[in-house]
């Protein structure tokens, strides 16, 4: 009887000890699901602190929703790398801003609708401005072309282009600008011709609508074109449509001679200047740190202006000289146009 206790006893024993271990095991398993969670809750700050780097970050967590980091003036609304959740975060996207909101903050992206994934972070105002005039990196004031009907510059550093009317700033917006093997030419030209519809010299498939040329022989000109976030083309001066539509309204042509092989006057005085950072971090992602970041100052541009100036004026002056020719040889030729085509009086 006493061997049948002790091994009673035994067993109980050994049975109490699976049920420990197991219990154990139980709970260490709710540990680690417990801090998995954890991590995936903590996971949007991770991305929080990846804004600052203009490189993608390394992301653990594909399915963790994007997140909009406010920290001053600007916002960064970071967008996943994952394909199946992008529609989602565009539909968020879409409910927070309308659509010329959605328009301004690509804009300052240098991007268009087509190319709205282009990016894996959006530098968004706090404050949308759909004319994008409070965010203008131009100076709203340049006394260097108070004397200047009308100006057009854009910058190769930054992307963007302004325009200039007596030294007023009237409009500024987002370019695409040469790529590094076929860059802009860089310097003072004038306007030439336009056209609402051309075909591009490099491929008959390229329609460019809104197309105005700059550098004849070149083919150079600005038109509307895709807005990919950084400098694409093959030379030419991208544009959004609606700013293409107006610069070609804004925008004087030149003025040919009888037969048109020569110039009688030259057009609206056209500047495109400066280098972008190959390579490096997108301008307008600095704004997230410091809201001036692209801000070209009064006295960087008078200095670049300041030679080009008396030239700009002498063209303008020459250019109303023409046009002013031009009016009153129509007005006095309309007189004698009507004289001939009047029906002869009779008795």
């Amino acid at each position: 009887m006493k061997n049948i206790s002790v091994k009673k006893t035994f067993i109980y024993t050994c049975l109490c000890a699976i049920f420990l271990v197991s219990c154990k095991k139980e709970i260490e398993k709710i540990s680690d699901t417990f801090k998995d969670t954890v991590t995936a809750s903590e996971s949007p700050e991770e991305e929080k602190d990846t804004v600052k780097k203009d490189s993608v970050p390394v992301v653990k967590k594909e399915s963790v929703p994007p997140v909009i980091q406010e920290n001053g003036f600007y916002n960064a609304f970071v967008i996943p790398k994952d394909k199946k959740i992008r529609d989602s975060v565009y539909a968020e996207f879409s409910k927070k801003y309308n659509e010329k909101e959605r328009a301004a903050i690509l804009a300052l992206n240098r991007l268009d609708s087509k190319s709205k994934w282009n990016s894996d972070t959006l530098v968004v105002p706090a404050k949308i401005d759909t004319t994008l005039m409070a965010y203008s990196p131009f100076p709203m004031q340049l006394d260097i072309l108070s004397g200047v009907k009308k100006f057009v510059i854009f910058s190769y550093p930054i992307q963007a282009f302004g325009v200039y009317s007596n030294g007023s700033l009237i409009k500024w917006g987002p370019t695409s600008m040469g790529k590094k093997s076929a860059q802009t030419t860089r310097g003072l030209t004038f306007a030439n011709w336009k056209k609402k519809l051309s075909i591009s010299t490099v491929s008959s498939e390229w329609k460019l609508p809104y197309n105005f040329n700059i550098h004849n022989i070149g083919g150079i000109g600005w038109h509307e074109y895709t807005l990919p976030g950084y400098p694409a083309s093959h030379s030419c001066l991208r544009l959004l449509r609606k700013d293409a539509q107006w610069l070609y309204s804004y925008a004087d042509t030149w003025i040919l001679n009888p037969g048109g092989a020569t110039t009688k006057a030259r057009g609206t005085a056209v500047m495109v200047f400066g280098d972008y950072n190959w390579g490096g971090r997108k301008p307008w992602r600095k704004l997230l740190n410091d809201p001036n970041a692209n801000n070209i100052s009064v006295e960087e541009l008078t200095k670049l202006l300041e030679p080009e100036v008396p030239k700009m004026l002498k063209e303008q002056a020459n250019r109303e000289k023409v046009v002013d020719s031009i009016k009153t040889a129509k007005a006095m030729a309309t007189p004698i146009q009507s004289e001939q085509t009047a029906e002869p009086v009779t008795n």
